[in-house]
Order: C-alpha cells, then sequence, then structure tokens
C-alpha cells in the first residue's frame, strides 16, 4: 500500500508562487508515475504534471511554462512549483502514483487559493 501525504497549499495572491510537495511511503525510484491533478470546484479533476520513470514530463496546457515538476528519489518526494498563479489555478492538489500502469494510489489533497 502506497500513501502520499501532499503539503505546501495556502493562499497566494495572483502573481505569486506555491511549491506543493508529496512524501511517499515508497521508494519512488520505482514507480512508473508520479504527478499532480488538480479539482476545481464543480469540474472534473484534471491532470496538471506528470512525470515518468524514464524522466519524461507532461504538462497541462495552462501549466506549461509557470510550473514546474520534479522528484526527489532518494527522498522519496515529488514537487510541484508554481509560479505566476491566477485565480483560475484556485483548486485542490492532488498527488498521484502510478505503481504500474493501472495501479492508482492518490494523496488526500490539498488546498491552493489564489485571490487578492
Amino acid at each position: 500500500q502506497v500513501q502520499l501525504v501532499e503539503s505546501g497549499g495556502g493562499l497566494v495572491q495572483p502573481g505569486g508562487s506555491l511549491r506543493l510537495s508529496c512524501a511517499a511511503s515508497g521508494s519512488i525510484f520505482s514507480f512508473y508515475s508520479m504527478g499532480w491533478y488538480r479539482q476545481a470546484p464543480g469540474q472534473q479533476r484534471e491532470l496538471v504534471a506528470r512525470t515518468t520513470r524514464s524522466g519524461t514530463r507532461n504538462y497541462a496546457d495552462s501549466a506549461k511554462g509557470r510550473f514546474t515538476i520534479s522528484r526527489d528519489n532518494a527522498k522519496n518526494q515529488v514537487y510541484l512549483q508554481m509560479n505566476s498563479l491566477n485565480v483560475e489555478d484556485t483548486a485542490v492538489y492532488y498527488c498521484h502514483a502510478e505503481l504500474i500502469p493501472g495501479k492508482d494510489y492518490w494523496g488526500q489533497g490539498t488546498q491552493v487559493t489564489v485571490s487578492s
């Protein structure tokens, strides 16, 4: 069983930055992929950024150029650096791990609110 714990969410003004962290209970080096999703009120959960074991990184169009996903295999952590935040980025952000394709795990989520 893989446990994922997010941290780093909070309230930030438009144009500000936040860094989300996700701590995994297992060795993420062997995970097929890890990523970040988000869900705004009344909306479906959507992919924000994803990194695979091979090093491939994928970003949602809305995140490209502003967000950066990274992983520290030694610390079993994945990060999401978010810059130039805007109100449309307000959502609950979830850490996601795919141990093998189709075997998914989710964190409990962390709230990000962008507001002046």
